[in-house]
């Protein structure tokens, strides 16, 4: 029996470990984004097995993320999902509604394209596709790739600056700035209400959600701040990232320091998606990504 509701930071410990079973790399599969991004398309949550499902509603469509739990490396694992596949669309159907899932990369894709067949519709989701970068290329930009980015962050540095890690009595400076931020949007929409909503979400639960923070600052100015949190086995995901566009070499400088201190443990930085904005792709690019983790749309014919 599904019970759906929605999710509480009480569910850290157990979603946690489903997470961990499966080690998946998208930044979806991550408690602190799930927490703080529910209300972006009003989603729920359900226990079942040893499954953690996240269902999302888009034109009051749900759409399941790929669910955590198990691992799909071995045909055991791929069995469980089957069976838990079966009982959503079952449980979907009478609802009136046909089975989606998404946030599918292209390793389930294989198997579930050879077991499905023609039962399933695939539609690629270009603008959930998450940037992932070699640490150490963000950490030092060395090589020709990074020559722009290396003289940023060189003019950056002709200044006095520093960088710190965030404690909890910056929280309130780093509200200031980002509400300073949201205010000098020419396009912000609903997503940057929710996205401040995440940031408080954020800031409220930083250490029960195993946050880690630094701050940027140029002649005693802060001109960014960023977030992030260990993501998987081999992954660090970057949830915020805030600096001023108008102090040349801030982002570089921000996003080099923060990998310096706190993702050089990993092999993998995820920048995460780009919504399929323009800009923010155009930005994403120019730090050249090792890959990208390409997601996809299964919808149950």
């Amino acid at each position: 029996m599904l019970d759906f509701r929605e999710i509480s930071i009480s569910d850290k410990d157990l979603i946690d470990r489903c997470l961990k079973v499966s080690d998946f790399q998208g930044c979806e599969y991550s408690f602190a984004n799930n927490l703080a991004w529910r209300r972006l398309a009003d989603t729920v949550i359900a226990f079942y097995d040893d499954f953690y499902i996240s269902c999302s509603f888009y034109d009051g469509e749900p759409c399941f993320t790929f669910p955590a739990g198990a691992s799909t490396d071995d045909n055991q694992g791929k069995q469980k999902y089957i069976q838990l596949f079966s009982m959503l669309e079952d449980y979907v159907i009478k609802q009136g509604h046909k089975l989606v899932i998404s946030s599918v990369t292209k390793n389930n894709l294989t198997w579930m394209s050879d077991f499905y067949g023609n039962r399933i519709d695939i539609v690629g989701n270009e603008s959930g596709y998450d940037y992932i970068y070699n640490s150490e290329d963000l950490a030092f930009f060395k090589g020709r790739k990074y020559h722009g980015k290396r003289n940023h962050v060189n003019r950056f540095k002709e200044n006095k600056w520093s960088f710190r890690l965030m404690t909890d009595k910056d929280f309130d400076e780093c509200t200031h700035f980002a509400a300073e931020f949201y205010n000098n949007l020419d396009d912000a929409d609903f997503s940057a209400a929710v996205e401040q909503y995440a940031l408080h979400v954020f800031f409220s639960n930083f250490d029960r959600l195993g946050l880690v923070g630094g701050m940027l600052f140029s002649n005693d100015e802060l001109v960014g701040f960023t977030i992030g949190e260990p993501l998987n086995s081999n992954t660090f995901d970057v949830h915020i990232e805030k600096a001023r566009a108008d102090v040349q070499g801030a982002y570089p400088t921000l996003c080099s320091e923060f990998i310096k201190a706190c993702g050089l443990d990993f092999n993998y930085i995820n920048r995460e998606e780009d919504l399929g904005l323009e800009g923010l792709r155009k930005s994403k690019l120019s730090y050249r990504p090792t890959y990208l983790l390409e997601k996809y749309k299964v919808s149950f014919k």
